[in-house]
């Protein structure tokens, strides 16, 4: 992806505050992110938003739909559907969620995890292997957050290193999930991350996240990112090539100067962590 004025930090376009992002001298992300499937067949107003926001800056695409962990068989249509979009508007990123979202065609309206077993592995290689046939590009996978695990044969890290070197797609690295499963799950997030397959990280995804008791995190989006997590930022940027970066904030939008701050402070990161000799492991 060419990044705007060769900076990393990108944020999510959010219709909330499209209008302002658009007009604004304040808020000066290098990319924006968007879910494709919230916008495609859009017409008349936010079809010309989205339209002046890809001349202003490049797109990278999130999406919700896709459902890589599902038995159900991939939605075809839609997967053509995000291919001509995709081209549409020049995308050089498209990721999804290692989760699932259907089941016997019922839309579950969430992300939920798939158990860290062989044949969940085997399953999913396959159904990356046909997304990436369809598009013509690589797949980036997410890491998601999860609160229990389900029948699990692996660890997590294994789990997901055999599906990307598997399947040759890329991966997003989340590294705010990896924080909050490490708190939810009593683990080393830093040695939970040297196990990742890192060159094959493409994509990073930053948020904040919400405490609701002194033993379980939400993953939220919709808070301010902690310290402890930019921390974890810092360690994990160290370990990597030069990719982009995402800030999401998805709701309880502050005000742009905030935004900005926090896209600031994971510039100055980067600035520094990047311009050493990187270490991929």
């Amino acid at each position: 992806m060419q990044l705007k004025d060769n900076k990393h930090i990108g944020i999510g376009f959010r219709k909330d505050f499209s209008e302002e992002l658009l007009d604004s001298t304040i808020l000066k992300p290098a990319f924006i992110e968007l879910a494709p499937e919230n916008w495609i067949g859009m017409g008349g107003y936010w079809k010309k938003q989205l339209d002046k926001a890809a001349e202003k800056f490049p797109i990278s695409c999130h999406g919700l739909s896709l459902s890589i962990g599902s038995p159900d068989d991939l939605d075809l249509d839609f997967l053509y559907k995000i291919k001509k979009f995709i081209k549409q508007y020049n995308v050089q990123i498209y990721s999804e969620h290692l989760s699932y979202a259907k089941c016997d065609n019922a839309h579950l309206y969430d992300l939920l995890p798939i158990p860290f077993r062989k044949d969940a592995v085997e399953h999913i290689i396959a159904r990356i292997k046909q997304v990436q046939d369809i598009l013509e590009m690589p797949l980036a996978i997410e890491n998601v957050s999860y609160y229990t695990p389900v029948a699990a044969e692996m660890d997590e890290a294994t789990f997901i290193s055999e599906i990307v070197n598997g399947s040759g797609c890329n991966m997003l690295l989340d590294v705010n999930n990896v924080y909050v499963n490490s708190f939810n799950h009593n683990y080393n997030a830093k040695e939970f991350i040297s196990k990742l397959p890192l060159n094959k990280v493409s994509y990073i995804h930053m948020a904040g996240h919400e405490q609701i008791s002194d033993t379980v995190i939400i993953d939220t989006h919709g808070e301010a990112v902690i310290e402890k997590v930019f921390e974890l930022f810092e360690y994990t940027t160290a370990l990597l090539k030069p990719v982009p970066v995402l800030l999401e904030r998805d709701f309880n939008i502050p005000e742009l100067e905030e935004l900005q701050t926090e896209l600031t402070r994971m510039e100055t990161i980067v600035s520094k962590t990047w311009k050493k000799e990187h270490v991929i492991a």
